[in-house]
């Protein structure tokens, strides 16, 4: 039977990997918005290559890990900071998604998807 230590370490390591994991998706989000931004530029075509539901599948997976790590992260350290960083970064993102595309839309998401990486960092430099 697993000790009560052992499953602290077992939450505090899935706790550190959520945020891990989503600190990585919001560079996968940051890379995309810029990459779609020198496709724009390149190709005024190109907006319409990718299906717009990406952008809310993204947001959907945002609030989902928020919702798991930043969640688990006021449970184990008892810290809101992290969490209301992030919860600011995914209302600024869902904002985003309301701006027509252009640059006021890339601006705004690119600022939300850095505080929600933002508050997955603290939340995971508060878990140590």
């Amino acid at each position: 039977m697993p000790t009560t230590l052992s499953l602290s370490r077992f939450w505090h390591g899935l706790d550190t990997r959520i945020d891990r994991i989503a600190i990585g998706l919001s560079g996968l989000c940051l890379a995309h918005c810029l990459a779609t931004t020198v496709l724009l530029a390149l190709f005024s075509a190109a907006g319409g290559m990718l299906h717009p539901a990406i952008h809310e599948f993204g947001l959907v997976l945002a609030i989902v890990f928020g919702i798991i790590a930043l969640g688990r992260g006021i449970y184990m350290h008892g810290y809101m900071m992290p969490a209301v960083v992030g919860a600011f970064g995914i209302g600024i993102m869902a904002g985003a998604l309301s701006l027509p595309h252009g640059e006021y839309e890339i601006v705004w998401t690119l600022i939300g998807v850095s505080l929600v990486a933002l508050g997955h960092d603290l939340n995971r430099r508060a878990t140590y």
